[in-house]
């Protein structure tokens, strides 16, 4: 039988029959194919997270907040109301790319985490549901690649999360109110080609800061076969986190907590970004990543794979 003729797998990796039928003994030789294999794995889970009906809407519900937000404040800009809400509202109709930051800013507490939460949740839960996960690993897919591949995937739905609040903030803000320099927090004004790159940093920061809650999302993914369970697990991890952060009884833990850092985007509006912050942040969501992507793979390689 030629390779032709081998079946593929869900990644288009052919089969390769067993050494003793093609008279090379496997070994080095094999290791292209390998790396072809991983590389079709990630593109075929890529497709799979990007292409899916559900996330696309989740994209395009983020994208519309800050078109949301935009058409009102220009609506109200001179009405008694004009300037009241969240934080930089009163900042967004001098210059539009504070759009960008008020947009992060109402999404962060709940549409975000809720947008990651059934990302990441689906992410082996999904397969399980489906009856799909055991013939992926058959095929065979190693454990550990198929699982760098679902966390890669959903790192990459989290950042393209994020990026459809900022660009459609940018455009919208741009559109309505015109982007001029950028007025900071302490009243310095610096130029605007400054403000846009200060503007990468928070986009940055914030698809960094959600690390750690897509590495809960996959290891309460890896626990269950029902994505919802584990998509609503993940989403009250964030919400707990958030409450125990506003308990000035619980300042101890605070430093630790998932979300307390997640705003400290705003230290890029400052005259001197405290790096010291920043990297205090990105810290605790990597000590997450470490430990709940340690669970994750701990369950997914030892696990009894039924379905």
């Amino acid at each position: 039988m030629s390779l032709a003729d081998q079946p593929a797998d869900r990644t288009g990796a052919r089969l390769a029959p067993p050494a003793a039928a093609t008279g090379t003994p496997s070994g080095p030789a094999e290791l292209p194919t390998r790396r072809g294999a991983t590389a079709r794995l990630l593109r075929s889970e890529l497709g799979l997270v990007l292409g899916r009906r559900r996330n696309q809407v989740l994209l395009a519900g983020l994208a519309a907040v800050p078109l949301l937000m935009g058409i009102v404040l220009f609506v109200t800009q001179d009405t008694p109301v004009a300037g009241q809400g969240p934080a930089f509202f009163d900042r967004v109709t001098g210059n539009g790319l504070f759009l960008v930051f008020t947009s992060l800013f109402v999404c962060l507490p709940f549409l975000l985490p809720l947008t990651i939460g059934i990302a990441s949740g689906d992410a082996v839960a999904g397969e399980a549901a489906a009856g799909t996960l055991r013939y992926l690993l058959v095929t065979p897919v190693p454990r550990t690649r198929l699982l760098v591949a679902k966390a890669l995937g959903a790192l990459v739905f989290a950042a393209c999360a994020v990026l459809a609040i900022a660009v459609m903030g940018l455009a919208v803000g741009a559109a309505l109110f015109g982007l001029d320099d950028v007025t900071l927090l302490s009243g310095d004004t610096i130029p605007l080609a400054e403000g846009a790159l200060r503007a990468l940093g928070v986009v940055a920061y914030v698809a960094l800061s959600l690390t750690g809650l897509v590495a809960v999302g996959l290891f309460f993914s890896t626990l269950t076969e029902v994505p919802v369970a584990a998509m609503a697990a993940t989403v009250v991890v964030a919400i707990v986190s958030g409450v125990l952060d506003a308990l000035p009884q619980l300042s101890a833990i605070h430093p630790g907590l998932l979300t307390h850092h997640w705003l400290d985007f705003g230290e890029f509006l400052r005259l001197q970004v405290d790096a010291g912050v920043l990297l205090e942040g990105l810290a605790v969501q990597a000590a997450w990543v470490v430990v709940f992507g340690a669970l994750a793979w701990s369950r997914f390689t030892t696990a009894d794979i039924s379905s």
